[in-house]
C-alpha cells in the first residue's frame, strides 16, 4: 500500500482540512499519514478561531513519517503563517519529497481568513517552485500570479505563468466562474486541457479544494499519471457534491463516501463488470 502525506490545518467540522484529506486517502486505496499545523475552531457556518501548531511541534511530526514512513506523494493545505511556509518547505525539499501538491489555501468556502497575508508572497517565492502541480482557486491564482483571473483565458494565463515561477503545472480550478458549467484547466509544459462539468445546486462545497488536492496526491501516490490522476480527482469531487448530506446550516461538506473511480472504471473495492456504485442508489 502507498503512503499519501497530508501537511495542513484540522477541521473541527470535518469537512475539510486534515479530516477531508484522510476520507479522500482511503477512498483512493492508500495509507493517510498527517502533520497537523494548525487546529480551527469551525463548522459549516465559518471559522471561529485558528491556533497554529509551535514550529518544533511541526519538525517532530515531519521527522517521524521522514524516517519511517515516506510519502509517494504529499500535499499541503492550509498552512496559517510564514513561518510555517518556510519549515514546510525547508522539510520538503531536505526530505527530496517530490510528488507535491501545492494547495495554497488561503480562506474558508466561508470567507474567513486562514492564512496571514504576509505568507502569501513566501508561498509563491518557496513552495511553488517544490510543487509538481498547484491548484488554485481564481482569487489564489490571481494573488499568486498578480494578474487578474476571471475567465477561462486568464485562467490558462495564470496556468503559465505559474509555470514560470518554478511549478511542473498548474490546475486551476473554475468553482467561481459565472455560469451553468465550470472549466477546471490543467496547464504544463506540453498542453493545455479543459475539464468541464455543470455545476450542481445547493451550497454543499465546503472542502471541494481540500479533497481535489487530496485525491490528486493519492493518485500520484499510487503511480498514475497527473494528467488520470486529475480526472479521476475532479470526477470524485464532483459526485461527492451530487450526494452531499445536507448538513448544517451554512457551506455543508461533501460526501466523501462515494466510491473512487480510477481512470473512469469501477468503483474502488469493486471486482468485476456490473458491480454495483453505491452513490448511484
Amino acid at each position: 500500500m502507498k503512503i499519501a502525506l497530508t501537511i495542513a490545518g484540522s477541521d473541527s467540522g470535518g469537512g475539510a482540512g486534515i479530516q477531508a484529506d484522510l476520507k479522500t486517502f482511503h477512498q483512493f486505496g492508500v495509507f493517510g499519514t498527517t502533520v497537523v499545523v494548525a487546529l480551527t475552531a469551525q463548522d459549516t457556518r465559518g471559522v471561529r478561531a485558528v491556533h497554529p501548531v509551535p514550529e518544533s511541534m511541526v519538525a517532530e511530526q515531519l521527522a517521524a513519517l521522514a524516517e519511517d514512513l515516506p510519502p509517494a506523494a504529499l500535499k499541503t493545505g492550509m498552512l496559517a503563517n510564514a513561518g510555517l511556509v518556510r519549515q514546510i518547505a525547508r522539510a520538503i525539499a531536505g526530505y527530496r519529497w517530490s510528488r507535491y501538491v501545492l494547495d495554497p489555501v488561503m480562506a474558508a468556502t466561508s470567507g474567513d481568513r486562514l492564512l496571514d497575508p504576509a505568507a502569501e508572497t513566501v508561498i509563491r517565492d518557496l513552495l511553488v517552485p517544490l510543487a509538481l502541480v498547484v491548484t488554485p482557486n481564481l482569487p489564489e491564482a490571481a494573488m499568486l500570479t498578480g494578474l487578474e483571473v476571471r475567465t477561462p483565458a486568464q485562467m490558462e494565463l495564470a496556468g503559465r505563468r505559474l509555470l514560470t515561477l518554478g511549478a511542473r503545472a498548474a490546475l486551476i480550478k473554475g468553482g467561481h466562474l459565472a455560469g451553468e458549467e465550470i472549466t477546471d484547466i490543467l496547464v504544463t509544459a506540453g498542453e493545455i486541457r479543459h475539464f468541464r462539468r455543470p455545476r450542481l445546486p445547493g451550497r454543499s462545497t465546503h472542502g471541494t479544494g481540500c479533497t481535489l488536492s487530496a485525491a490528486l496526491t493519492a493518485g500520484l501516490a499510487a503511480g498514475y499519471p497527473l494528467e488520470q490522476a486529475t480526472a479521476d480527482g475532479l470526477d470524485y469531487v464532483h459526485r461527492a457534491i451530487a450526494a452531499a448530506p445536507g448538513l448544517g446550516q451554512g457551506h455543508g461538506p461533501l460526501n466523501h463516501t462515494v466510491p473512487a473511480r480510477l481512470h473512469g472504471g469501477l468503483p474502488q473495492g469493486t471486482t468485476g463488470p456490473g458491480a454495483a456504485d453505491p452513490s448511484s442508489s
